[in-house]
């Protein structure tokens, strides 16, 4: 019996077809083609990644523009891969500190950004995020400085793909999975494949995290709760695509959920809708309509101010 490929295999799948479609052109649009024709869900992810790579060369993913001089301005995405392999070349013999051939990305408040790397893997980088990226010739090295990032991870077994958080070490070789950066800790949330995770002082052996589950690694003790299955994963990583999806959360993770993406904060005034759980798709950048739905829903009302959108009770 053959497994069916999961969503979240083809969403990954998807992304690195998007950037090998970018890089090469014509000479993979028959592999492309095959690929899409083996499962009609594959032509609905590829548009979705492909949209999402078209907006690299936006700036903003949510509209908007970055502000001007922005260090992570850049130039067309042919170009920048281009320039990769000349500066391969160049560098070719050549004794350089790996560090000065690192690579910082970074996103502003409520900017959610896709950005190709030399060795053909993807990151989406989510809201107010910072990562440096070090690809050596035994090791693809990324520092999470803050924030979250899901990365669908091309496959090369001689170089190791480790993101680092804080204390936390996350290993992969070809696989998708995020990490976000915590107060005390990291989550780990994989999409595809199997990922290890430690932490750097080695207090617990590395844990083993596949496709489908998520852990939490503490920065002070490592992980000491196994990973679980978690069915919510498409939810938890709506952001990739400016979206938030809620399916039961209470407004007031909500709120906080769209405070992450925007300056005008919601604020839940009223403890009898604090606790109120609510079901809803929306954009990331539209905390006013999230703000809406729930005082239609839970008979409140809204009071829209310059910084604050308040929900409370009529």
């Amino acid at each position: 019996m053959v497994e069916r490929e999961s969503a979240a295999d083809i969403e990954a799948d998807a992304a690195r077809w998007v950037v090998r479609v970018d890089r090469d052109g014509e000479a993979v649009r028959s592999d492309l083609d095959a690929w899409l024709a083996g499962d009609r869900r594959r032509v609905g992810a590829y548009a979705r990644a492909e949209a999402g790579w078209t907006r690299l060369d936006r700036g903003r993913a949510l509209g908007g523009q970055s502000p001007a001089g922005a260090e992570h301005a850049r130039p067309r995405r042919r170009g920048v891969l281009a320039g990769l392999g000349a500066m391969a070349a160049g560098l070719a013999g050549l004794v350089v500190a790996p560090r000065l051939l690192a690579k910082r990305y970074d996103t502003t408040l409520g900017e959610i950004r896709r950005v190709p790397m030399s060795d053909g893997s993807v990151a989406a980088i989510n809201t107010s995020s910072e990562l440096e990226v070090n690809m050596q010739p035994r090791l693809r090295a990324v520092k999470l400085q803050r924030g979250e990032a899901w990365f669908a991870v091309a496959k090369d077994v001689d170089r190791p793909f480790v993101v680092e958080s804080g204390p936390v070490r996350v290993r992969a070789v070809g696989t998708a999975f995020s990490v976000r950066k915590r107060e005390g800790g990291s989550d780990v949330l994989v999409t595809e494949g199997v990922v290890e995770v430690w932490t750097k002082d080695g207090k617990t052996p590395p844990r083993r995290v596949a496709a489908g589950e998520r852990v939490f690694a503490n920065n002070d003790t490592g992980v000491l709760v196994p990973p679980e299955a978690d069915d919510d994963l498409a939810r938890r990583l709506a952001w990739r695509d400016g979206q938030i999806v809620l399916d039961g959360q209470t407004l007031t993770e909500a709120a906080a959920e769209f405070n992450r993406y925007n300056d005008r904060k919601i604020e839940i005034a009223d403890a009898r809708l604090a606790d109120a759980r609510f079901v809803g798709w929306f954009r990331t950048n539209d905390p006013e309509g999230f703000a809406q739905a729930a005082a239609a829903t839970f008979n409140g009302k809204v009071a829209l101010g310059a910084d604050a959108i308040v929900l409370r009770g009529q």
